[in-house]
């Protein structure tokens, strides 16, 4: 097991990654005052676990899925951690993946103005991303995360053995947000590029997963609040693949995060923001994890929905992380209305391959 510590203005949090770590981490949290959110399909698949760790704790147990991730049910484990008598000397345990992390983590910080928070990630999306760097929210009005926090766990506890009961789709999903580190970090890029092969195996993802949350938390330690700069290079791919998820209405965050790249690095090489050759490596690699890219026929309306990602300025002007050589990325910022078109115009040309 390995270990490092997120050191922000605000707080420390200490990720413990590897074979184990379930098991070494929660002995010591049993001792502990605890309040416990998962999903059903967590407890059905791990019911033995929790029990067997955290007794017979106070819990609330979420329907899975994203659509879950709203104020109403924000509230209702607000009103749960209350009727259970949590005070302040409580931790909130996030055990679950994505969905469980944002929403526990937002009522932590809420309830009694912030309660001690440990993430125990169990899926790989969650244990690459989302668990580390302490952003907390719920989907309002169709806009995803638009009601969150900063708000950084005491601990993040991420062990492979939750892995093993992952659907191939969800490993995808979680190679999603691994692949955009790829975009981002020379030394990720080069492992990926020389194990195209082996993306799905749980060796190179046990590995590949500690060199993710190492750069992530180099990122949070610089801007933890997303005001430098440096921490809106991690919405790589994001930008269009949250628009699309919006707009398609369809729950599947890591894939939309690869198929964001795909029109994101399409517009960068339009735009000639990234070199041809490493763009083109990029491609290879996500398609070695989502072989078909849609064609979307509405791919412009869709893209519209971009005009509410929070790093936008202005409605107006849609701001994006594009790829530009290996190691490096670039900021670029277009009218709607263009970026709209060049979404367009990938669409198009990816429907034109097809016939």
């Amino acid at each position: 097991m390995k270990s490092l510590v997120i050191d922000t203005p605000s707080s420390n949090s200490t990720i413990y990654c590897g074979n184990g770590a379930f098991a070494e981490r929660t002995a010591a949290l049993a001792q502990k005052k605890l309040f416990i959110v998962t999903d059903s399909n967590v407890f059905r698949l791990y019911k033995a676990h929790i029990q067997g760790a955290f007794g017979n704790a106070p819990m609330y147990i979420l329907p899975a899925g994203e659509h879950s991730k709203n104020y109403s049910q924000l509230l209702k484990i607000l009103s749960a951690m209350l009727s259970a008598g949590v005070t302040r000397s409580y931790t909130v345990v996030a055990f679950g993946g994505g969905v469980v992390g944002d929403i526990a983590g937002l009522a932590a910080s809420l309830y009694m103005r912030g309660v001690n928070l440990v993430q125990i990630p169990t899926t790989l999306l969650a244990q690459v991303d989302s668990s580390v760097g302490g952003k907390t929210a719920v989907d309002f009005k169709g806009v995803k995360n638009i009601i969150g926090a900063f708000y950084q766990p005491s601990e993040v506890i991420v062990d492979p053995l939750f892995l093993r009961t992952l659907p191939r789709r969800e490993i995808r999903c979680g190679l999603g947000e691994i692949i955009k580190y790829g975009a981002l970090d020379a030394e990720i890029y080069k492992k990926l590029k020389n194990n195209s092969n082996a993306l799905f195996s749980e060796e190179f993802i046990e590995g590949i997963t500690y060199d993710c949350i190492v750069h992530k938390a180099a990122v949070v330690c610089a801007d933890e609040r997303d005001t430098g700069g440096r921490r809106k290079t991690l919405n790589l791919g994001h930008t269009t693949g949250h628009a699309f998820e919006l707009y398609y209405k369809r729950k599947s965050h890591g894939e939309f995060v690869l198929i964001g790249m795909y029109y994101e690095i399409f517009i960068a090489k339009q735009l000639g923001q990234c070199d041809v050759d490493y763009a083109e490596s990029l491609v290879k690699l996500i398609k070695k994890v989502l072989p078909s890219i849609p064609a979307y026929a509405d791919a412009q309306k869709a893209a519209l929905f971009a005009k509410y990602d929070k790093k936008n300025t202005r409605t107006s002007l849609i701001s994006l992380i594009v790829p530009k050589c290996e190691g490096e990325s670039v900021e670029i910022t277009l009218p709607a209305e263009r970026y709209c078109a060049l979404i367009a115009q990938c669409a198009e040309q990816l429907d034109q391959r097809r016939k």
